[in-house]
């Protein structure tokens, strides 16, 4: 597909996949092509990045500026990838070597960044000022928009709420499964995908899939229905913890996980115990753009 007028170029990076869009000014997609991510290699995920962006530019000629969401973020400190659960990433200049491969300007962010700043723009929290955009799916992730703007912070980590330790645990949530960012007890080992199996089987021994649970839950299966209960009642304790930091005018969910229905129902009615608040009117959304949210916010890193 072709274009005319000014488009910019969105990438996400994944561990699993690579999707580019060229977005249009009035948000539309020019174009969109998603590619296999190479995994443990730093080098062939930048070639295989500056491949992807030529075939879109290739596409769609309007097509200039590049923005990419990756998982981690770039250090303030030393300019080089942290915290990137694509730990092949870790410890390199990143936007440097793509903008030597790729021949034009970079701007990188964390994915749950782009994620949240693509939803508060033109997604399901367009109508609102505060925005906070979690990501629930192999990890866990958040990003912060104000006034249409993402927020970085001084140490490049805002939002990292899969990274604090869930809050209130009972005792047999203590000390919590091990993460790989090497502490215990994070959020995200307890609400990632992997989290929410690793919880069904120690609690049943089978080893399902989350799509798996959720629809032995729908059959009514009772085991599956007390995982997603404690999910559910872990996932308010941790937003609520968000709340009562933060208090956004709109929490946003996407990822995989984001698809339980019964989560929209179920932690809005729980959080309220552990808000310090008499009343709780956060609304919590699902994602409008799905899976797209992220690449498109990564196309919007440009203004």
């Amino acid at each position: 597909m072709t274009s005319t007028g000014l488009c910019r170029i969105g990438i996400d990076l994944g561990g699993t996949k690579i999707e580019g869009v060229a977005l249009a000014e009035n948000g539309e997609e020019a174009a969109r092509i998603r590619i296999d991510a190479p995994r443990d290699n730093y080098l062939d995920t930048v070639a295989a990045i500056a491949t992807l962006v030529d075939d879109i530019a290739t596409a769609t000629p309007c097509a200039r500026p590049v923005g990419i969401g990756i998982p981690g973020a770039i250090s303030p400190a030393t300019g080089l990838v942290k915290n990137a659960n694509s730990t092949w990433l870790i410890g390199h200049p990143f936007n440097r070597d793509l903008e030597d491969a790729l021949d034009r300007p970079v701007r990188i962010a964390n994915d749950a960044n782009c994620f949240a700043l693509s939803e508060a723009l033109d997604g399901a929290a367009a109508d609102y000022n505060a925005v906070f955009g979690i990501i629930l799916g192999t990890g866990v992730g958040a990003g912060m928009v104000w006034s249409d703007r993402a927020i970085t912070g001084r140490n490049a980590i805002a939002g990292e709420w899969g990274h604090n330790p869930l809050p209130w645990p009972a005792d047999d949530e203590r000390p919590g499964p091990p993460c790989y960012c090497g502490r215990q007890g994070c959020i995200e080992t307890f609400l990632s995908g992997p989290g929410l199996t690793a919880d069904h089987r120690a609690r049943v021994g089978d080893a399902l899939s989350p799509e798996e649970i959720v629809d032995h839950a729908e059959q009514g299966d009772p085991a599956s229905l007390e995982t997603l209960d404690r999910y559910a009642n872990r996932l308010a304790r941790a937003l609520a913890h968000v709340i009562n930091i933060v208090d956004p005018d709109a929490i946003v969910v996407g990822g995989g996980l984001s698809n339980i229905a019964a989560l929209y129902r179920q932690v809005p009615t729980r959080w309220g115990r552990y808000v310090f608040s008499d009343e709780v009117s956060t609304p919590l959304l699902r994602a409008k753009h799905g899976d797209s949210s992220g690449v498109r916010g990564a196309a919007r890193l440009w203004p």
